[in-house]
């Protein structure tokens, strides 16, 4: 976490530096590491449970918290394999809701992509980690009702 507060404060610094540059920092040259910042708590907070950070929380523009939250999708895709493999099927199951309501959430922002940076996109990827980490799912869930069934045989 303390490599994330760190980033934060760069984060900071940059904007800060920039804040009579908007139109540097509407050019994108801030977003990707604001994004990244993003992806980050979001992902960090997911992981421990904990309410999400909003975008004035972090101190950054809502796209760049948007594309974050799009990319915290792939984090919790790597999160619901560990689950798997560690055979804690319901914190997979919980970890498969969690992404399925963030892909759901970006859905609904329905603006052009020039002034979303190309959320659509960011979401069509979240959207088809979501439907391979479903197929994992019920794999693994389908495996485990036949293990049980023939453990019980």
């Amino acid at each position: 976490m303390e490599l994330i507060e760190e980033a934060g404060e760069l984060l900071s610094g940059i904007l800060a530096a920039l804040v009579d540059h908007p139109e540097l920092v509407h050019a994108g040259y801030s977003h990707d590491a604001a994004k990244e910042y993003a992806e980050a708590r979001l992902t960090a907070a997911l992981f421990q449970d904990e309410d999400l950070p909003g975008f004035t929380d972090l101190g950054i523009d809502p796209v760049p918290y948007l594309h974050g939250l799009g990319e915290a999708v792939g984090e919790m895709r790597r999160r619901l394999l560990d689950l798997l493999r560690a055979n804690d099927i319901r914190a997979a199951e919980r970890a498969m809701e969690v992404m399925d309501a963030i892909v759901d959430l970006l859905a609904e922002i329905d603006y052009p992509d020039g002034m979303t940076n190309g959320l659509r996109r960011t979401n069509d990827v979240a959207r088809s980690l979501v439907e391979r980490s479903r197929a994992d799912l019920t794999t693994a869930v389908t495996q485990e009702r036949l293990r049980n069934d023939l453990s019980r045989s």
